[in-house]
C-alpha cells in the first residue's frame, strides 16, 4: 500500500545501498546525520547556536540574580543571610522540575515549543520578583522562575548538539553554554553597579524584561531540531527547507528520503534511559552530575556572602561570582577543543581531581584579595569548565528520541545537587564552621564525580543502530 508522505519507517538492509554509520543506507536516501557532519558550519547553523546561546545568558542572568541581591535583602528586612538557603533552594528545586519535566515533553511535541514556553515563564516570573515583600512571596517566585529556567536549558544543548557535526559537536555545545556563565558574569558586573545604586529590585526588573525581548526572535528564526523532524514523521518539504538552509553545496527537495542514522524508540522516553545497555551509562552521568553541580551552587550562591563575612567589600564579593564564570566560560572553551581532539575522559578525570584541589585552596588563600581571586578564576575554569563538557557527553549519549530527555534528566538529578550545595552550604555557616574547613567540605564532591568518569570511561562502547527516517512517495505509488 502507500506509504503516507511523512510516514517514518525502519530501514532494513537491503540489496542496493551502502553501510554508513553503522546502518545499512538505501541507494538515494539522504542520511541527515551525515550532511551534518560533512558540510561546513556556516551562517544558519551559526544563527541556531547564536539564538541558542542568547537563551543560556539571560538563562544564567536569572538563574544567579538571587545570590547577587541576598546580602542586600537580608540587610533590608532584617534577616539572617542563612536563611537564603531555603530560598536558593526552592528556585533549585524549580529547576530539577523543570528540566525533569521538559526533557520528555520536548521528546514528544519538539525542542523549538519547549525554548519558547520556558523562556516566556521564567522571565514572567523574574519580572514579578520586583513585587516581592515577604519570605514565603520570594521563595515562591524564586520556585516558579526556576521552572521556566529548568526547562530551556536541556533543550538549547539537544537543540545545539544536534545541528551540530560530529568534529564540532562538544566545541558547538560548549560555545552555546557558555551563554550561561557570561549572564552571571554580566549580572555580577551589572549588580555591583546598579543593586547599590537602584535597589535590589533592579536586577530583576532587567532580568525579567531581557527574555520578552528575546521572544521574537526566537518565534521567528529558531527551527525545530532537524533531527527530530526526521525521527518524527514531519513532512519531507519541510525537512528539505531547513536542510537546505544549512547546506553550503546545494539545495533538497521534498521528493527525496531522509533517515537519520538511530533507533526509533517509542513510548514514555525516560523508561530507554535505562534499556539496552544505557543503564550504567546514565547513572554514572546522574552522579556526575549531582556532585559537580552541587558544588558549582554552592559556591555560586555562598561565595559573595561568606566572602563579604571575612571583610571582602560587598561589591568585591560579586565580582568574585563574575570572575568564577569567566573562569568557566574559560575552561569550558578550551577543555571543548581538547575533547573534540582527544576524546573527554582523560581530561574530565583531570580538571575534576583540579576542581578539588583549587576549591579547598580556596578557604587558605588568606588576606591576599589578589591571590584570592586567582584561585577563584581558577576554580570557575574547572568547576564551570567540566559542566559544559558533561553537558555534551549527556548529549552525545543518547539518540535523538530520547536526547532532552537523557540530557533534562540528568539536569534534574544534577539540580538535586545544587538544592542539596546551597541548603548545606546554610548548615555549615548557621553552624560557625570555619572558612578553611567550609571550601576543604565543598571539594569533596570533585573527587566522587571523577571516580564516576573513570567509571564511565572503562563501560562505554559505541553500538550499530537502525536508521529512522522520512520516505516521500508520490500519490498512488506503492512501496
Amino acid at each position: 500500500m502507500a506509504a503516507p508522505v511523512g510516514h517514518p519507517r525502519r530501514r532494513e538492509p537491503g540489496s542496493a545501498g551502502m553501510r554508513e554509520a553503522g546502518v545499512m543506507i538505501q541507494t538515494g536516501q539522504i542520511n541527515v546525520t551525515a550532511v551534518l557532519d560533512r558540510e561546513g558550519f556556516g551562517a544558519y547553523r551559526t544563527l541556531i547556536v547564536c539564538l541558542c546561546g542568547l537563551v543560556a545568558m539571560v538563562d544564567g542572568f536569572d538563574t544567579q540574580a538571587i545570590a547577587f541581591v541576598a546580602p542586600v535583602i537580608a540587610r533590608e528586612w532584617g534577616m539572617d543571610v542563612s536563611a537564603f538557603g531555603a530560598i536558593f533552594g526552592a528556585g533549585l528545586f524549580g529547576l530539577t522540575l523543570g528540566a525533569l519535566i521538559a526533557g520528555p515533553l520536548a521528546d514528544r511535541f519538539g525542542r523549538r515549543i519547549v525554548v519558547i514556553v520556558s523562556t516566556a515563564i521564567f522571565g514572567g516570573f523574574a519580572l514579578l520578583t520586583v513585587t516581592a515583600h515577604s519570605f514565603g512571596m520570594l521563595l515562591l517566585l524564586r520556585f516558579l522562575t526556576g521552572l521556566g529556567l529548568g526547562g530551556a536549558m536541556p533543550n538549547v544543548i539537544a537543540t545545539t548538539s544536534e545541528y551540530s557535526p560530529a568534529r564540532l559537536r562538544t566545541t558547538m555545545v560548549t560555545v552555546m553554554f557558555c551563554g550561561f556563565p557570561l549572564g552571571a558574569v554580566l549580572g555580577g558586573l551589572l549588580g555591583s553597579w546598579i543593586i547599590p545604586a537602584l535597589g535590589w529590585q533592579s536586577i530583576f526588573y532587567l532580568g525579567g524584561i531581557s527574555p520578552f525581548v528575546l521572544l521574537p526572535f526566537l518565534i521567528a528564526v529558531l527551527p525545530e531540531s532537524i533531527r527530530y523532524l526526521v525521527s518524527y514523521g514531519a513532512q519531507p518539504s519541510r525537512v528539505a527547507s531547513v536542510l537546505s538552509r544549512i547546506s553550503l553545496s546545494g539545495a533538497y527537495s521534498a521528493d527525496q528520503s531522509f533517515i537519520v542514522p538511530e533507533p526509533a524508540l517509542p513510548g514514555f522516553p525516560v523508561k530507554h534511559l535505562f534499556k539496552d545497555g544505557r543503564a550504567w551509562t546514565t547513572l554514572l552521568l546522574w552522579v556526575t552530575f549531582f556532585m559537580n553541580l552541587l558544588m558549582l551552587y554552592f559556591l555560586a550562591n555562598w561565595l559573595p556572602s561568606v566572602l563579604q563575612q571575612t571583610g571582602v567589600p560587598v561589591e568585591c564579593a560579586i565580582i568574585s561570582t563574575a570572575l568564577l564564570n569567566l573562569g568557566g566560560i574559560i575552561g569550558g572553551i578550551l577543555l571543548a577543543r581538547g575533547i573534540d581532539k582527544v576524546g573527554p575522559y582523560g581530561l574530565l578525570i583531570a580538571t575534576f581531581v583540579g576542581a578539588a584541589i583549587l576549591t579547598a585552596a580556596i578557604g587558605m588563600a588568606g588576606n591576599s584579595f589578589a591571590l584570592l581571586m586567582t584561585v577563584v578564576f581558577l576554580t570557575g575554569f574547572c568547576v564551570i569548565g567540566a559542566q559544559f563538557a558533561i553537558n555534551a557527553v549527556a548529549a552525545n549519549a543518547y539518540s535523538t528520541t530520547i536526547r532532552s530527555t537523557g540530557v533534562g534528566w540528568a539536569l534534574g538529578i544534577g539540580r538535586v545537587g545544587s538544592i542539596v550545595g546551597p541548603i548545606a552550604g546554610g548548615l555549615l555557616i548557621a553552624a560557625k564552621l570555619g572558612v578553611r574547613e567550609l571550601f576543604w567540605v565543598s571539594a569533596i564532591p570533585a573527587i566522587i564525580a571523577a571516580v564516576a568518569i573513570l567509571l564511565l570511561a572503562q563501560q562505554r562502547k559505541p553500538t550499530d543502530v537502525p536508521a529512522v527516517g522520512i520516505d516521500a512517495v508520490p500519490s498512488g505509488e506503492s512501496v
